[in-house]
């Protein structure tokens, strides 16, 4: 089966940033707003097995991209607030959002559909009988 990805720690971790990209630089904080809310909704569908449910989606991918696509931009909004500088809360922001980089990279790699799938091992027994 899937086992989801750490929500809840992730939902922490946007809402420490967006407290930081608040109140440094309010147009930054939208991304912190979109992934909480993903977060949010990815948790909800996996702890109510709604994703065996909803046939039509193809969950494993679907979160497997929203976390890519979250690393990518994360690390470009850091990129670009650690560069501007400004006050400490927004060198916090943008440190925090390198961290929020890792996390969502390493859990795009955990998540990747085609690193879940087993391999089956194959027969030991003798294909003519017992010997």
């Amino acid at each position: 089966g899937v086992v989801p990805s750490p929500l809840s720690s992730f939902q922490i971790l946007c809402l420490v940033i967006l407290i930081c990209f608040s109140a440094s630089t309010p147009g930054y904080s939208s991304l912190s707003v979109v992934e909480m809310i993903l977060a949010a909704i990815f948790f909800v569908i996996y702890m109510c097995d709604l994703h065996t449910k909803i046939q039509i989606i193809n969950w494993p991918w679907s979160d497997f991209f929203r976390t890519l696509i979250a690393a990518i931009l994360y690390l470009i909004t850091s990129i670009v607030v650690l560069v501007e500088g400004g006050n400490h809360s927004k060198i916090i922001a943008g440190v925090l959002g390198l961290l929020a980089t890792s996390l969502f990279g390493y859990d795009a790699y955990i998540t990747f559909p085609l690193r879940q799938q087993r391999h089956t091992a194959a027969p030991t027994d003798p294909a003519d009988g017992p010997v």
